[in-house]
């Protein structure tokens, strides 16, 4: 069911319009006294999550009971985070998903249906794993809160994939993420219909009809001076609020180029970006724009790990970002990897196949570091005094010397792709 729907590629939803929608849907939704909200972690903090939690703890105010940040494998919030994106909200409200040890498996996709939707090339079981307190907590009302935006993983980000990967455990991780791998990241951007998303859906219809979950969907777009904005709000319960906000999201995300790029800078805002495993969206969203032999410059001044999971960050390191033929030949010979598998999905997903030049300028991390693992490296502060994200302008620029550069000051709110690489 529907309980709010709102936008379109020219939409600009201001603070009022926001609340007005959403309390509209809570309104329709009656008295609730147990309230979970699972909305993401700081990570997401341009979703326009964090006001909607706000708003939504103004509304219900003792309702609420938890707030669980869908972390996946991401590190857990600080106070300092969650003031920035929570404002107002009680710090005590908060609690922290470990995904190795909060979980809880609430049925199986059978490796017959993990066979069927990827064509034969994978057949394992896959285990749908919550965190205890989704399942377990006895809520009135699960609100999960998010943004849709094209995703390398599974497509379009948010929807169900928010609690079942947003706060599933190793297993259920690991596997899809894999499968995303496997059937193709060009495959998957920018697709609402996908084999990890089928997975989800499954799982979601199987094993997860007794939660009374409401998904409260933004997207984000820039308007003509490059500033973030709304473009719709969508809430309700079931797979068309998904559906209708990803139609959007294609429309206000996807930029669609005449020609690939031969050098893309892209800026990543040090607050969000910490590590290559969030950082390499400069790889996943503009892999499909870039041109044979092209270049790739990463700005990461808050660049200090490669994983934040520390095992994860200790295989990246081992491994590297050396492609698919490389990473799948390491999966034969390492149990390690093998036990891990969102860790060489990630691989896959950030290596440029050979294709086009990465080169990282990090804050934290040193030449030695960022080469091992199979990036290129330059100086930070010379790059960005080079390419000032303050004076460059959102798409193509021409520098001082001739030079001209398609620039990205935030990978995570969209996807590029070249028109040949698009009908390809």
């Amino acid at each position: 069911m529907i309980y709010y729907q709102s936008g379109s590629e020219n939409t600009v939803m201001g603070p009022n319009d926001i609340e007005f929608g959403l309390y509209s849907a809570l309104v329709k939704l009656g008295t609730r006294k147990k309230i979970l909200i699972v909305p993401p972690d700081i990570t997401r903090f341009h979703s326009r999550a964090g006001d909607l939690t706000t708003l939504i703890y103004n509304y219900y105010k003792t309702g609420i009971k938890d707030i669980l940040p869908a972390l996946g494998t991401h590190s857990p919030m600080t106070p300092n985070d969650l003031k920035v994106m929570f404002k107002g909200v009680p710090e005590e409200l908060f609690r922290v998903h470990d995904w190795r040890k909060d979980v809880v498996t609430i049925g199986t996709v059978p490796g017959e249906y993990i066979s069927e939707i990827t064509n034969g090339a994978l057949d394992y079981s896959w285990p749908a794993q919550l965190n205890k307190l989704v399942f377990n907590g006895g809520h009135d009302l699960i609100l999960s809160v998010g943004q849709v935006v094209p995703h390398e993983v599974i497509g379009m980000a948010n929807y169900n994939k928010n609690l079942l990967i947003g706060t599933g455990g190793p297993e259920g991780i690991n596997k899809s993420h894999f499968i995303g791998a496997v059937y193709g990241m060009e495959r998957i951007m920018g697709k609402a219909v996908n084999p990890v998303r089928s997975l989800l859906n499954y799982a979601a219809a199987n094993f997860m009809k007794q939660l009374p979950v409401v998904y409260v969907h933004t997207v984000i777009g820039r308007d003509n001076t490059g500033k973030l904005v709304i473009r719709g709000l969508f809430i309700g319960d079931d797979e068309e609020v998904f559906r209708l906000a990803a139609d959007l999201s294609v429309k206000v995300n996807f930029s669609i180029l005449e020609k690939p790029l031969a050098k893309v800078v892209v800026y990543l805002d040090p607050a969000e970006f910490k590590s290559t495993w969030l950082g390499n969206k400069s790889v996943y969203r503009t892999r499909m724009a870039m041109a044979d032999n092209g270049e790739l410059i990463v700005l990461a001044p808050g660049l200090k790990e490669f994983g934040e999971d520390k095992e994860i960050d200790r295989l990246i390191r081992k491994y590297g970002y050396r492609g698919t033929p490389a990473t799948l030949q390491s999966l034969k010979e390492n149990e390690e990897l093998r036990n891990n598998l969102s860790a060489a999905a990630h691989l896959i997903h950030g290596s440029s196949e050979g294709r086009f030049s990465i080169t990282y300028c990090p804050g934290q991390l040193t030449q030695e570091e960022i080469e091992s693992v199979n990036f290129k490296y330059q100086d930070l502060t010379g790059m960005m005094k080079k390419y000032n994200p303050e004076k460059l302008k959102e798409g193509f620029n021409k520098m001082d010397d001739g030079e001209e550069i398609f620039y990205i000051s935030n990978p995570a709110v969209g996807l590029w792709t070249s028109k040949e690489r698009l009908t390809n």
